[in-house]
């Protein structure tokens, strides 16, 4: 039997109006046209939308339009706040002319797979290999709710969320062997590297509307040439770099089209009519393109600017590694503590040193930041940040990243007083943590004990961070509208009051615990080359206080004032 479920007509994009309201499933169509009237993308996970962004929505826009040559070009397509009537006759156009190659079940040419793809021995797998959520071999995701054994029934509108996130996202080492791939043997292709963006910190910007969002991660340039297409114009036999074959290439990407669209796995989806409907129950997912590494070129991601020592030079030549390398997500880290990055713009980027990195931001954010002086200041700019954290060999999903941020856009300007406050407040967070950790050390000598390891157990400094969280992201939201220095200095000094309360009451928690033996306190050495020292609950807290007052000196100067009213 013959299935189709055209992607461009067939509702499966969940995404709410821009005003308000429940989210509707939407066709491709509708989701492009009208995106100056929806909100944001609406996902089962948060990592799938970035796969719908780049691997669909961003590539048919650029494809049938171009790109803003310029800012004023971009400036232009903002400020208008939709479509204009020729923009959309050709977006109509264009998913006219190619409705046939976004047809998930398309007998010949099926979106983001490959027709008639199969091994040797004719095998398929539970269409649960391609949820990242799901048991399957030896990934088996924490919290997982269904095991290996459960049977995966997926509606073609599910099916085409997961066939994307899996072209973006998938685990590494061993893929099922397909007929037709030269590389295979005994069943398997090995060597397999992660998804592209299993290898990046993901930035995304969103606005107000779903046009904003989609223009927002835009990158200005040039049109793409006539190689660089989008990998449903890459599957005809004569095509370069064929997608449509079970054969793969080593390469590096043609341009942007051919980058957002990146064909990392060769895969096939089964469909059967079930009592419930269409369903994909069972799927194939074999080797697809490798990338040698992420090009300069990518937009949706920070860098790591690598040191400039001769040893790191010579590794850099004999390996032909990149001076720059994406910069990926640290489990648990809060995107506030990032902002060193997030703000680093390619402007001003942060170098690096003999024996330590620099950052850079990534195109877009840079991008943005050029483009403040034509924004309103107050633009409620979101940055979303998504990641993956893999396990043994990347071969298992271990966790999901995913955090937004209010951000100021008057803080990606390079010299602005907003964006020293901004990472003022990220550097006092961490030196409040570094300051109660080491309270909690002292008051541990002063009971004879050794301190928490830093890779081991949990430090009380995490307490400080997690009581802060809210804090900055309040103050990120509301520097948004300030106006002047004044209005900084006065958002810094609330930050300041609150921090010193929060910073203290924990401080109280640690000294209320540890028995009065503490305040007798120990002496200890620390080496031959070093005098005895003793350790006190009383010299304990004394020192933190001290440094808190040296972290949070407006807090302290208004305590002090307040004291001497």
């Amino acid at each position: 039997m013959v299935h189709a479920f055209h992607l461009t007509d067939e509702p499966w994009l969940h995404i709410p109006p821009a005003a308000g309201g429940p989210a509707q499933e939407l066709p491709l169509r509708t989701a492009v046209l009208e995106c100056h009237t929806l909100g944001g993308l609406q996902t089962e996970i948060p990592t799938q939308r970035p796969a719908v962004l780049r691997q669909l929505l961003l590539p048919v826009i650029v494809d049938a339009l171009g790109r803003p040559a310029d800012e004023r070009e971009w400036m232009d397509w903002f400020a208008t706040g939709r479509w204009t009537p020729e923009q959309r006759t050709r977006l109509t156009a264009y998913l006219d002319e190619h409705q046939q190659l976004f047809d998930l079940f398309h007998p010949l040419h099926p979106f983001g797979q490959v027709a008639d793809l199969h091994t040797a021995k004719g095998e398929t797998k539970n269409a649960g290999l391609i949820v990242a959520t799901a048991s399957t071999g030896n990934n088996v995701p924490l919290f997982a709710s269904r095991t290996e054994g459960d049977a995966f029934s997926l509606t073609p509108a599910q099916a085409a969320h997961w066939l994307l996130h899996t072209q973006c996202w998938d685990t590494a080492a061993i893929k099922t062997g397909a007929v037709g791939d030269p590389r295979a043997a005994k069943g398997k292709t090995t060597g397999n590297p992660t998804g592209p963006l299993g290898q990046l910190g993901v930035t995304l910007l969103g606005g107000r509307t779903l046009f904003e969002t989609l223009l927002l991660n835009l990158p200005i340039g040039s049109s793409p040439l006539a190689n660089d297409r989008p990998q449903w114009r890459r599957r005809e036999p004569d095509a370069p770099h064929h997608a449509g074959s079970p054969q793969w290439h080593e390469r590096a990407p043609e341009g942007l089209l051919d980058l957002w669209t990146w064909q990392s796995r060769r895969i096939r989806l089964f469909p059967e009519e079930t009592d419930d409907g269409l369903r994909v129950t069972r799927v194939l997912v074999a080797a697809g393109d490798r990338m040698p590494h992420t090009p300069l070129t990518e937009p949706h991601t920070m860098w790591r600017i690598e040191p400039t020592t001769a040893k790191s030079r010579a590794r850099k030549k004999d390996t032909a590694a990149p001076a720059r390398r994406p910069l990926r997500l640290q489990p648990g880290k809060a995107a506030w503590r990032g902002l060193d990055a997030l703000l680093a713009p390619e402007r001003q980027s942060r170098e690096a040193a003999d024996t330590t990195s620099g950052f850079a931001t990534s195109k877009v954010l840079d991008q943005a930041g050029a483009l403040t002086a034509d924004l309103d200041r107050s633009y409620p700019l979101r940055v979303e940040l998504f990641g993956i954290v893999y396990g043994n060999q990347s071969a298992v999903i271990d966790d999901l990243m995913f955090d937004t941020l209010p951000l100021p856009l008057a803080a990606l300007e390079v010299d602005s007083d907003l964006r020293a406050t901004l990472l003022e407040v990220t550097e006092q967070a961490e030196e409040l943590t570094m300051a109660i950790n080491r309270l909690s050390a002292d008051l541990r000598r002063s009971l004879g004990s050794e301190p928490i390891p830093w890779d081991k157990g949990q430090r009380p400094g995490e307490q400080v961070l997690h009581s802060l969280d809210p804090l900055v992201r309040r103050l990120l939201a509301g520097l948004r509208d300030v106006e002047d220095l004044e209005q900084i200095e006065a958002g810094q000094l609330a930050w300041e009051q609150l921090a010193w309360r929060r910073t203290g009451d924990i401080a109280d928690r640690l000294l209320q615990a540890v028995p009065v033996g503490a305040f007798a306190g120990r002496r200890l050495s620390h080496g031959d080359s070093k005098p005895e020292r003793t350790y006190r609950a009383s010299t304990a807290e004394a020192s933190f206080h001290k440094r808190r007052g040296a972290i949070l000196h407006r807090a302290l100067a208004d305590h002090t004032a307040s004291a001497h009213t």
